[in-house]
């Protein structure tokens, strides 16, 4: 039985429909599958989950992220797997995992069976969708393309490599023809191209694996025979002025460059592994990193408490969150609204992640005793309106700092903590006497980075049962004021991720903030001096109007933004 003869059957369709369906079928030559989604009958999910069920054939639906490894797709030809709708999914010992959107097809199956004497493994056949079979094409199939020429041209000219590596200019626009040269420029490429974040070159055992964080999302992009390592590594770090001949302890680095018409940044790492030295890229586009509040996703009514506080004269500012959660995006965001010709702002940081006109920026030096502390306590004689300290580590700066802005500057720093109740307790550990905090802290930030439904595919849905709890639950303790300005569907409805060609079949496109902004009030100053707890702070702040990070992500998925899931990972709920 057909897929629209079972539709039709169940009722999902009229005769009417199932007529005008067949005949569009054999007027364009398109299958019924694409028929069926062509016209919106059903969705691509419940479709193969229907042809699941009459094949007797399990559907394997990919995750968003999944990669799959190149070794394991050099087993069918992109050419073949274009043609016959089928890609290796997996391979376990002798067996691959085949997944085909038309195992039903004779061609696809005569084609197997070639593919199978030739190769000579056991396989075994998953249905997959459209969107799976085009997500893995889209992810493997040009960056592929361009590091197998690379490194087929690098066995023709192994004599000629050392010379073009190692020329004295760092310029990466001097491509020539240098294989290992063009390689590096296709990853520094790619990463751009895919909005990459960070490039992580990791030898192991057996292989050279490249990885892009996108989306805050570490993925598997390519494997390299591990021979062109030490290669790569040193045209690496001869670009960021490295020294090439230093294997043993980390390094640290930059250079710029013009890639796609476009001046990016990069910082370099190395670090000695157990199979040679690992690179770290940190992708630094100063047209994506330096950013508003508004573009960064804090909600207007947390913007107007951020901006009514750097208004004052003096007093602490702080961004709190894990590693990678945008704290310095938040502070850049913050000089951004202070850098006046009439103020003086200076920082130190560690490293300078942007450079901004306007404003004096120091890069520590620990190795030479120029630490944050120090940094510190020279920028005080630099006659200062606004301070920058790129982290809080120590109990030495801690005290700094809050002298600076008990002495009529403003001050912008970061702390490691997980809300922006814990900052409080948390410099209290570091050493600050609590009648000295109510005076210096004018508003703690707390934040993470959620990644954003793709507009263009993404997929209103029911919520399970326990998904509409955890939304109700989320939104009793709201303001009334925020609650009016919520809007609810009835029945409730909300968007989970889907993909398609514009987000590289991801579901998400891009990243927001998701904040949590405290303010320092006359209660929250008697609670400090009485009982600094965090959850008596977190108590008192939520009674004074405060959203937690929670809910404002709740808000954000009732307007269609991010998805639960997002939610619940940065938020670390269970």
């Amino acid at each position: 039985m057909t897929l629209i003869q079972t539709l039709f059957q169940d009722g999902k369709i009229s005769e009417t429909k199932r007529n005008e369906l067949q005949i569009e079928m054999e007027k364009t030559g398109k299958t019924e599958e694409e028929v069926i989604l062509l016209n919106k009958i059903t969705d691509e999910n419940s479709l193969f989950e229907l042809k699941s069920k009459l094949l007797k054939l399990p559907l394997l639906k990919l995750k968003t992220d999944e990669e799959i490894p190149l070794d394991v797709l050099d087993l069918i030809s992109e050419e073949a797997a274009i043609n016959y709708k089928m890609i290796p999914l997996f391979k376990k010992g002798d067996t691959v995992g085949i997944g085909m959107v038309y195992p039903e097809n004779i061609s696809g199956q005569n084609a197997l069976r070639f593919l199978n004497r030739k190769e000579k493994f056991v396989y075994e056949i998953k249905l997959i969708t459209f969107s799976d079979l085009n997500s893995i094409l889209k992810q493997h199939s040009t960056l592929k393309r361009e590091t197998k020429k690379a490194l087929d041209q690098l066995g023709k000219e192994k004599n000629e490599i050392l010379s073009a590596l190692t020329k004295g200019s760092s310029s990466i626009e001097e491509t020539e023809e240098a294989p290992i040269i063009k390689m590096v420029l296709v990853i520094l490429r790619h990463a751009i191209e895919g909005n990459a974040s960070d490039i992580h070159i990791e030898p192991s055992r057996e292989k050279l694996n490249v990885r892009f964080r996108q989306d805050g999302i570490l993925h598997l992009s390519l494997f390299l025979p591990l021979n062109v390592h030490l290669a790569i590594v040193s045209r690496i770090k001869i670009l960021a002025n490295l020294k090439i001949d230093e294997n043993r302890i980390p390094q640290d680095g930059r250079f710029s460059a013009k890639i796609n018409n476009k001046n990016i940044d990069f910082r370099v790492a190395t670090l000695p592994t157990l199979y040679g030295e690992k690179v770290e890229i940190r992708v630094l586009n100063p047209l994506e990193g330096l950013k508003t509040f508004e573009k960064m996703g804090l909600s207007p009514r947390n913007l107007a408490l951020v901006e009514e506080a750097i208004k004052r004269p003096y007093g602490l500012i702080i961004s709190s969150g894990p590693t990678g959660s945008g704290k310095t995006t938040s502070l850049y965001a913050l000089l951004g609204i202070l850098n006046k010709e009439s103020v003086n702002i200076i920082t130190i940081e560690d490293p300078i992640e942007y450079s901004i006109d306007g404003v004096n920026q120091s890069q520590v030096k620990p190795e030479i005793g120029y630490s944050f502390a120090e940094g510190l306590r020279q920028v005080l004689r630099q006659d200062p309106n606004v301070i920058m300290v790129g982290e809080i580590r120590d109990e030495e700066t801690a005290n700094l700092v809050i002298h600076a802005a008990l002495t009529g500057h403003i001050v912008l720093s970061t702390l490691h903590t997980n809300s922006a109740a814990g900052v409080i307790p948390r410099l209290i550990d570091m050493g600050i006497r609590p009648f000295l905090i109510p005076s210096t802290l004018r508003v703690a930030i707390s934040q993470r980075l959620i990644r954003v439904l793709c507009d263009h595919c993404k997929k209103r849905i029911r919520p399970s049962e326990k998904v509409e709890n955890y939304i109700t639950e989320n939104l009793k303790n709201l303001p009334p004021l925020v609650k009016k300005e919520i809007k609810i569907s009835n029945p409730l409805s909300i968007f989970e991720a889907n993909g398609c060609e514009l987000c590289n079949f991801k579901g998400y496109k891009g990243r927001a903030g998701l904040f949590e902004v405290l303010c320092m009030t006359d209660e929250l100053a008697e609670i400090i001096l009485q009982n600094p707890l965090e959850s008596l702070i977190l108590k008192t702040a939520q009674k004074q109007g405060m959203l937690t990070m929670a809910q404002e992500g709740i808000i954000k998925v009732l307007a269609g933004e991010t998805t639960i899931d997002e939610i619940v990972r940065v938020t670390q709920e269970k």
